[in-house]
């Protein structure tokens, strides 16, 4: 199975000067752990994640005046929706990441995410088990 495949087709998109809360509040009502953060003057898209805000606020920072720019992940692992859900997988098990972002030529198409993964994997593996059993 392949990338494309599993890949959520909603991404979100934000500002590096939207605050965490802002950007909190987006990734909750969209029911994602992960923006795409699109800066103008940045050399390409970062990532911005619940993990990233979580520590943000358990350090004691303020979510009301922190900036997802602040907080974005610049060095980013980018999948192509061609790649096999192994490709990804090793890829975030490497990096030590729950999401990678999509892109084909025209930039983000999609995000993938561990979750994601399972879910094609989880009824492929119910099957052998059914069939084994």
């Amino acid at each position: 199975m392949l990338v494309r495949d599993a890949m959520s087709t909603v991404v979100l998109t934000i500002g590096p000067a939207h605050t965490l809360r802002q950007a909190a509040g987006l990734m909750s009502s969209r029911r994602v752990g992960a923006a795409v953060v699109l800066d103008g003057d940045g050399e390409g898209p970062g990532i911005l994640t619940e993990r990233d805000i979580l520590t943000a606020v358990g350090t004691g920072q303020d979510p009301d005046r922190e900036t997802a720019g602040a907080h974005t992940t610049t060095d980013v692992v980018f999948a192509a929706p061609s790649w096999t859900l192994e490709e990804a997988a090793e890829a975030m098990s490497h990096g030590g990441f729950r999401h990678l972002i999509v892109l084909d030529d025209n930039g983000p198409v999609g995000i993938v995410s561990v979750r994601d993964i399972v879910r094609c994997w989880a009824p492929a593996r119910r099957h052998r088990t059914t069939l084994v059993g």
